[in-house]
């Protein structure tokens, strides 16, 4: 846990992504909460989090991207996305593995052109937010079984932590 913290303190100023990769429980959370914490980012915007695997597929562009007035049933005002929202500081994307694939061509587009447009909307939307992101899930071997994309991957592993399982962290 100690080379953890000093992962965590030694990369949290940096516009890097991150991948989180621990088991459910072990607090992948919480290590994005200090990422964001330690970096400068957080004096001046938040950190937002989505979870993918709570959102119904119908759902998730519009909560990562926004949308505009109008832009399906139920869409009475335009809302910010979460990237929208985030501004310059984090985007959390908690159980990413979950994500499905026509939203992670979705979600590669925006990182490697650093824009979004809303759902419904024509204007393209500089992003400046860093990208943090979590899973329970071996994404090497989701990628090698066809059910994750390797350059989203790559995209999003750029600093990977890996947290030890509780078993091992009998103090936790």
């Amino acid at each position: 846990m100690l080379r953890l913290f000093a992962d965590i303190d030694r990369i949290a100023n940096s516009a890097t992504s991150v991948l989180i990769v621990g088991e459910t429980g072990t607090g992948k959370e919480l290590v994005a909460e200090a990422l964001h914490e330690r970096s400068g980012r957080a004096q001046k915007q938040p950190l937002v989090t989505i979870d993918c695997g709570a959102l119904a597929s119908s759902l998730i562009a519009s909560e990562l991207f926004g949308h505009e007035r109008g832009a399906f049933t139920g869409a009475g005002r335009p809302h910010g996305g979460a990237f929208e929202r985030a501004a310059t500081g984090t985007v959390f994307l908690d159980e990413i593995g979950e994500l499905p694939a026509a939203d992670q061509a979705s979600l590669l587009g925006v990182l490697e052109r650093r824009r979004i447009r809303r759902v419904g909307g024509t204007a393209e939307i500089d992003v400046h937010a860093r990208v943090i992101a979590a899973t329970n899930r071996d994404l090497r071997a989701e990628v090698n079984n066809g059910r994750f994309r390797h350059d989203l991957y790559h995209r999003l592993a750029v600093v990977v932590l890996r947290l030890p399982p509780l078993r091992e962290r009998r103090e936790d």
